[in-house]
Parts: C-alpha cells; sequence; structure tokens
C-alpha cells in the first residue's frame, strides 16, 4: 500500500504540487466523488480555492466499472471507440448509459451546489485532482471541458496512476503531476489500505469548507 486513505494521499499530492502554494489565479477542482477528500488536503496545504468538475464514466452495459467513455457536466463527451467497436456496442446501448449519466450529472449539480454558480476557470491555472488514474477517460473528458472553456494552464495531479495514461496526458496538458506512476497499475484501490466509498454528505462538506472567491 501507498496510501492508509485519501487524505493521507492528498497529503502525498500536495507535497509534489508545494510550486503552486499561494499562487494567484490558480484554483483546484476535483473530481467526485473520490477525488474530493485528496483535493480537500491540496488546497488546505497550499492554500488555494477548491471546486468541483463533475464528470460520469461511462461504463459498458453489465460492466459499470468497464469504461467505454465519460461525460462532463456542459454536455462534454468522450468516447473510447476501441471499446466501443470490440464489444459491438449499439447507439441504443450508448444512448441508454448516457441518459443514465447525465441524469446522475444533474442529480449531484443540484445536490453539491444548490444555487451557487459553475467555478470561473477562464484564464486561470485549474489543478485538476482526482484519487488515481487508471484509464484516463474521466481525466481526458474533464481537460476537454476545461479546454473549451478557457482555462489559461491546465494540470493533472493524482497521487498515483498509470504510467502508460500519464504518458498519454504528458503531451496533452502543461504539466502531470503522479507522484507514483505504476506499470502495471491493476487497479487504483490497491494502492490505498482504505479505499471506502466517499459519500455525498463528505463531499458537501469538504467543498463549503473549502469554496472561496471560485464561482462567478
Amino acid at each position: 500500500m501507498l496510501f492508509n486513505n485519501r487524505t493521507h494521499a492528498g497529503e502525498v499530492l500536495a507535497a509534489a504540487l508545494n510550486d503552486y502554494a499561494g499562487q494567484d489565479n490558480t484554483l483546484i477542482l476535483a473530481l467526485p466523488r473520490g477525488g474530493v477528500p485528496v483535493a480537500a488536503e491540496v488546497a488546505e496545504a497550499l492554500d488555494l480555492p477548491l471546486d468541483l468538475l463533475l464528470v460520469r464514466k461511462l461504463g459498458v452495459p453489465g460492466q459499470e466499472e468497464y469504461a467505454m467513455g465519460a461525460l462532463a457536466q456542459g454536455g462534454h463527451c468522450f468516447f473510447n471507440h476501441d471499446v466501443i467497436d470490440e464489444l459491438r456496442l449499439t447507439s441504443e446501448e450508448i444512448d441508454m448509459v448516457i441518459e443514465r449519466e447525465t441524469a446522475e450529472l444533474a442529480r449531484r449539480e443540484r445536490l453539491y451546489r444548490g444555487d451557487r454558480g459553475q467555478p470561473v476557470v477562464t484564464g486561470k491555472t485549474v489543478i485538476l485532482v482526482d484519487d488515481g488514474l487508471a484509464t484516463g477517460a474521466t481525466m481526458r473528458v474533464a481537460v476537454c471541458a476545461l479546454e473549451q472553456n478557457g482555462a489559461a494552464r491546465i494540470v493533472v495531479a493524482v497521487p498515483v496512476g498509470a504510467a502508460e495514461s500519464c504518458e498519454r496526458f504528458d503531451t496533452r496538458v502543461d504539466q502531470v503531476v503522479c507522484p507514483h506512476r505504476m506499470s502495471p497499475l491493476r487497479g487504483v484501490g490497491l494502492w490505498y489500505d482504505d479505499f471506502s466509498q466517499t459519500s455525498d454528505a463528505e463531499v458537501i462538506e469538504l467543498l463549503a469548507t473549502h469554496q472561496h472567491g471560485v464561482t462567478a
């Protein structure tokens, strides 16, 4: 095990991101739910504001942990066509998954944000944080959303990740910060002693504690 839990992983990641401590025009966006406790530790250590970038994995029907793509708030989609072609998924099957995950994104948006606006990213340095990087599908759609919304600099930050996925992002974003690049990764949860699911209540509490000066 590399980490006791997500809080410990956030402490390790914060040390690797120390160059960004206190920087103006910089914010941290966590990928819920597992990325939030990691990002909260980073935000605390670096004295930076925290918000969310809502994303959902598009899981293969019947194998939901196997990503055929990902969806981000604002309707941004990424598809892994190799998986779709290999499994011969139909447009009807794909549309069904998109519809379900779009509804879940909307539910989380209402629950986590309420009446608060979206985070302002235009012209800013954005540090995208998750608890790990496996295939990179959800992180990729998050990056696309930030690019389309005018982020000036994008940093992908995870405590542990698949080496090949990190390498793909090395050429896509401004910086990848990953203290532990593993080959093979086998699974993000294998590197945590406690990888229990992060609750909605924990997300709301952490966001309320750390969010300031982020939204319009």
